[in-house]
């Protein structure tokens, strides 16, 4: 399975667009992409025992603007920093995202049991994505026009690490809803990642995935508003955010995966709904909920909204009771965005 971050509309905009370099830009990333979904390898997705040493097993590779995986290690756990800032951005978001699972959930690694953590930066030239592979992160260092480098914001690592641990729990299918529900969860604990590293609260926190990642002139603050779907970027090059954030704008379509980058707008808002109603830190409450969602034996690979959706329910139910009002929370988001439980 291969995540990108940077969902496919926004690129095919640019690359219909009026700027030369723009449109081969675009382009050039979209085809690199195509490549790598091509080339990616059927990996097991049954995590081994777990285990607690608790000891992250970090590598960053140099692909060196080459199309190449994994590229020429540069720095392995506990070396010093290179003073190369992408490299250095890339092990210590690694580092971030292993101790919050190890901290919020005593979760070892990406599969439970200790995954060695490898990340690839500087792939390709001016590359406008960052994904995980399968068995691995890699960056691009954008384009410096539309986007900037993509070690930058730690929620797009946190992101597409958790595309490796939902690929070793529930193995979410990434197509339609049950894909849509991937890109959300990654989404979501991208999110409760950066607001633990900030130590920020529910009402504290933006909500953004990716900000700071559009480049200074393009009309956006990030790649997507879990707070409000559809109000991250308006810019004519890169087109409108299409997100919906209500089941009642529900986008059926056969292009990106079914719709995956769009529609997860719609649990996405969920999860901020049932967030911001319970209060507090997100990743103790409604981000418990939703991992032990993820992590439990209620999901089947192709699941769909409303499935999930029971799924949170009973594990909220497991967590504080039928009456909890955290269970309530958790009823009253998935209602806010027309989603039946």
């Amino acid at each position: 399975m291969r995540c990108t971050i940077v969902p496919p509309h926004m690129l095919e905009n640019v690359a219909r667009g009026d700027d030369p370099a723009l449109r081969d830009l675009a382009r050039r990333t979209l085809a690199l992409s195509s490549a790598q979904r091509t080339e990616r390898r059927v990996l097991p997705v049954e995590s081994p025992p777990p285990t607690e040493d608790f000891v992250p097993d970090r590598t960053i590779n140099d692909a060196q603007n080459r199309e190449t995986l994994p590229g020429r290690t540069v720095r392995a756990e506990g070396d010093p920093a290179t003073g190369d800032r992408t490299v250095d951005q890339a092990y210590e978001w690694l580092g971030v995202t292993f101790d919050f699972f190890e901290a919020a959930y005593r979760r070892n690694s990406i599969d439970g049991a200790g995954l060695k953590m490898i990340s690839t930066v500087h792939y390709g030239r001016d590359y406008d994505n960052a994904f995980w592979n399968g068995e691995q992160m890699v960056y691009g260092d954008g384009d410096g026009v539309l986007f900037t480098s993509f070690t930058g914001p730690l929620d797009v690592t946190g992101h597409e690490l958790v595309h490796g641990v939902t690929q070793y729990t529930a193995n979410l299918e990434y197509y339609g809803q049950s894909g849509a529900l991937n890109e959300s969860v990654s989404d979501v604990f991208g999110s409760l990642i950066k607001q633990w590293h900030l130590g920020q609260t529910a009402d504290q926190a933006d909500w953004l995935i990716g900000q700071g990642l559009l480049a200074e002139g393009v009309n956006g603050v990030a790649l997507r508003s879990m707070k409000e779907p559809g109000t991250a970027y308006d810019d004519p090059r890169l087109g409108k955010d299409p997100q919906p954030g209500h089941m009642d704008d529900y986008v059926d379509t056969y292009r990106d995966n079914g719709g995956v980058h769009i529609n997860s707008g719609i649990p996405n808002r969920a999860f901020h709904l049932a967030a911001t109603e319970i209060g507090g830190h997100s990743w103790e409450k409604a981000g418990r909920v939703w991992y032990d969602t993820l992590t439990g034996a209620d999901l089947t690979p192709t699941i769909g909204f409303q499935g999930f959706a029971r799924a949170t329910v009973g594990a909220a139910t497991r967590l504080y009771g039928a009456d909890g009002a955290e269970t309530a929370a958790v009823r009253n988001a998935w209602s806010g965005v027309g989603v039946r439980v």
